[in-house]
Order: structure tokens, then C-alpha cells, then sequence
């Protein structure tokens, strides 16, 4: 397997694996991060292939991607440039064989090497949790929809000093899509699973 910055020519198969990895909700996603690459706001996007031998030869396959795009804090001072991770997708067929991981560390540390403080995510937090994610509001740092269970919303701090409080900011292609933070009956059921009840 190889993680690489994605080109143009690998649009159609990032739509694909994104679109296969979430299920129903699939084209949606892909929209999005379609949106956000054509508003100017991906901030780094890596692609992970594997070699597939065909009978002609090898190829390379795309089979995971995950997208690095800006948004702000709102901190006290002033409005803070920081990364949002989404959508993080990885082919079904190839799921549970590291490759998610793989990725979000590559995402880590491709946003290490620009000047936002921290890269953010909505994401169930065993999973993102056991791989170095913290919940962002342990940092005093707000989600951007109260639609947004607590403990989903987290944070990888990028710098040594600590992180202003505030609200994280979104940018218009996430409301536009209305994917920030979930609505019920979705909402209800992941607050029943992360037991953080109704605020």
C-alpha cells in the first residue's frame, strides 16, 4: 500500500470509494468533498493505493482517501485558521485491514507541515480515540452545531502551546450539504450509543 497527495486524475475513484464507503449516505459525502475541492478549500487530500494484478499487469487502485479542509476557531482574540478532517473513507472490501488508520496518521502529519494549531474531526470517538484523538471540549473548544454529541467532536492539537477556547467555525459547503453534526433520528441514536443523553 502507498499514501500519496491525490491528482486530478484521481477524482473519479476518490468519488468512488467515498461513495461506496458511506453506504446511503455515499453520494452525499462525495458532493461534499466535490464542493470543497471546488470552493478552493482542501487544504491536502491523500489517496491509498494498492497494486492489483491484472492479467495485463499491475495496476494501481485507489482503495482509501481522506480530505484535510479550513475552517476557524472562534476564539476571544481572534478568528484562528485550523484544519477539519472529512470525509475519511476506505473501499468496504478493504475495511479492517489498517488502511483508515494509516490515513488519518498521514493526515496528521500532513497538516503538521502548515500553520493551523489543530485538525478537527466528528467521528465516533472509540475509534478516533484509540488512535491518538481527544475530545476537543477537554480543550474548552465548542462544536459547531449543538447537533454535535460531545464526546464524537475531536481534536488533535498541532502545536505545543496550548489551544484557545472557542467555537469551532465551519465553512457554508457543510451547512449547505446540512452535514454538520447529525439530526434525528440519527442524533438520538448515536446519543443513546456514547450514553451523553439529550442537551
Amino acid at each position: 500500500m502507498e499514501i500519496r497527495p491525490a491528482t486530478e486524475a484521481d477524482t473519479d475513484a476518490i468519488a468512488g470509494v467515498i461513495t461506496a464507503a458511506f453506504g446511503d449516505e455515499g453520494p452525499k459525502v462525495a458532493a461534499i468533498w466535490r464542493d470543497v475541492v471546488a470552493g478552493g478549500l482542501d487544504r491536502a487530500s491523500l489517496v491509498a493505493t494498492e497494486r492489483t494484478d491484472r492479467s495485463e499487469g499491475f495496476e494501481d487502485g485507489v482503495v482509501g482517501h481522506v480530505g484535510l479542509s479550513h475552517g476557524w476557531l472562534d476564539a476571544r482574540d481572534r478568528l484562528v485558521d485550523i484544519l477539519v478532517l472529512s470525509p475519511l473513507s476506505v473501499r468496504p472490501d478493504r475495511q479492517g485491514a489498517g488502511i483508515g488508520t494509516t490515513l488519518l496518521a498521514a493526515a496528521v502529519e500532513a497538516a503538521r507541515s502548515t500553520s493551523a494549531p489543530a485538525v478537527f474531526l466528528e467521528g465516533d470517538p472509540r475509534y478516533y480515540g484509540a488512535r491518538g484523538w481527544q475530545p476537543a471540549d477537554a480543550h474548552g473548544i465548542e462544536a459547531p452545531s449543538r447537533r454535535t454529541p460531545g464526546p464524537a467532536f475531536q481534536v488533535v492539537p498541532l502545536a505545543g502551546s496550548p489551544l484557545p477556547s472557542g467555537r469551532v467555525v465551519y465553512r457554508d459547503v457543510w451547512w449547505v450539504h446540512d452535514s454538520a453534526g447529525l439530526r434525528d433520528p440519527a442524533l438520538a441514536e448515536v446519543e443513546a450509543a456514547l450514553g451523553s443523553g439529550r442537551s
